[in-house]
C-alpha cells in the first residue's frame, strides 16, 4: 500500500502523509460482514466513570467481522477486491468461496484482484493460502498465525507484520518474531503463508491535532507542567524531570512488565528483551 505527502498549502498538512486510499475498493462494506460498534468514550457501563483516560470523540464505525481461522478447507475462493478498515492498520481482502459465502480476511502483500486462494491440510505454499505449520516448509513468512489450534490468528496481524518459521521438533513448531523473539507454536496451529500488506503504515505523520480527535485520542498533559496538587511530578522551580521515578495522577509506580503467570511464557525459547541487548 502506497502512501502520499500532502502540499503544505496549510500549516497542518505541511509534512501530513496519508494513505493512498485509490487502491481500495469504492464499494460500500459488505453489509452481512458489518455488526454495530458502541461508542463507550473510556467508560464504565455500569457507573458512567472515566475508567481510561485520553479516550473519547471517535467518529462513528462499524467492526468488519474478519475470519481469523480459516476453517472453510477444501473450498477455492477468489479475491473480489480490496477494503479500508478504520479498526486496523492492515487492509482487508474481500474473498467469494466457490459455495457463495463471503468473508473478510487480512491482505498479504502480493495478494492481487482475481488470485484464488485455498485453505486446508494440503493447501498448496502460495501467497494467501492458509495450512497447518506441520505442513509448510521450514523458512517460510508466515503471518496471522493461530497460538492455539483453532482459536483464531492471534500472531503477526498487523501491518507489515510476518514471521519466519526457524524449525520443527517434538510436535511443535519454533518462530521467529520480528522483535527478536522466539516461541514454539503447535504444529497443529495454522497460518497464513506471506507477509501482511501495508507495510509502509509506519511512515504515516497525522498531522493535524484535529485527525487524533476523531481517532477517538484526546489530549495528554505531562506531569511536570502540573502543580504538585495535580500531579506527583508538578511543581519546582523552573523546569524539572519530575525529581521521582515515573508515576501516575494517583501516585502508583509505572509498571510495563510482562505478566510472570501468564500461560504462554513457558513456550518463549527466547524473550525480546535478551535478544534486543544483544544487538546492543
Amino acid at each position: 500500500m502506497a502512501v502520499i505527502a500532502l502540499k503544505p498549502y496549510t500549516p497542518g498538512r505541511r509534512g501530513m502523509v496519508v494513505r493512498d486510499y485509490s487502491e481500495y475498493s469504492k464499494e460500500k462494506p459488505k453489509k452481512s460482514l458489518l455488526v454495530k460498534q458502541s461508542n463507550k468514550s473510556g467508560r464504565s457501563s455500569s457507573s458512567g466513570r472515566i475508567t481510561v483516560r485520553h479516550k473519547g470523540g471517535r467518529s462513528k464505525r462499524h467492526y468488519r467481522l474478519v475470519d481469523f481461522k480459516r476453517r472453510m478447507d477444501n473450498v477455492p475462493a477468489k479475491v473480489i477486491r480490496f477494503e479500508y478498515d478504520p479498526n486496523r492498520n492492515a487492509s482487508l481482502a474481500l474473498i467469494l468461496y466457490a459455495n457463495g459465502k463471503y468473508d473478510y480476511i487480512i491482505a498479504t502483500k502480493k495478494m492481487a484482484i482475481n488470485d484464488e486462494i485455498i485453505s486446508g491440510l494440503e493447501a498448496p505454499i502460495k501467497e494467501g493460502n492458509a495450512l497447518p505449520l506441520a505442513n509448510i516448509p521450514v523458512g517460510t513468512m508466515l503471518c496471522c498465525i493461530e497460538m492455539k489450534p483453532g482459536k483464531g490468528a492471534q500472531l503477526a496481524r498487523a501491518a507489515g507484520g510476518y514471521v519466519q518459521l526457524m524449525g520443527k521438533e517434538s510436535g511443535f513448531a519454533l518462530l521467529s518474531l520480528r522483535s527478536g523473539e522466539r516461541r514454539r507454536v503447535s504444529l497443529e496451529c495454522r497460518a497464513t503463508i506471506g507477509v501482511v500488506g501495508n507495510d509502509d503504515h509506519n511512515l504515516l505523520k497525522i498531522g493535524t491535532a484535529g485527525r487524533k480527535r476523531r481517532m477517538g485520542i484526546r489530549p495528554t498533559v505531562r506531569g511536570v507542567a502540573m502543580n504538585p496538587v495535580d500531579h506527583p511530578h508538578g511543581g519546582g522551580e523552573g523546569r524539572t524531570s519530575g525529581g521521582r521515578p515515573s508515576c501516575s495522577p494517583w501516585a502508583k509506580p509505572e509498571c510495563r512488565t510482562r505478566d510472570k503467570k501468564k500461560a504462554s511464557n513457558k513456550y518463549i525459547v527466547r524473550s525480546r528483551h535478551r535478544a534486543n541487548k544483544r544487538k546492543k
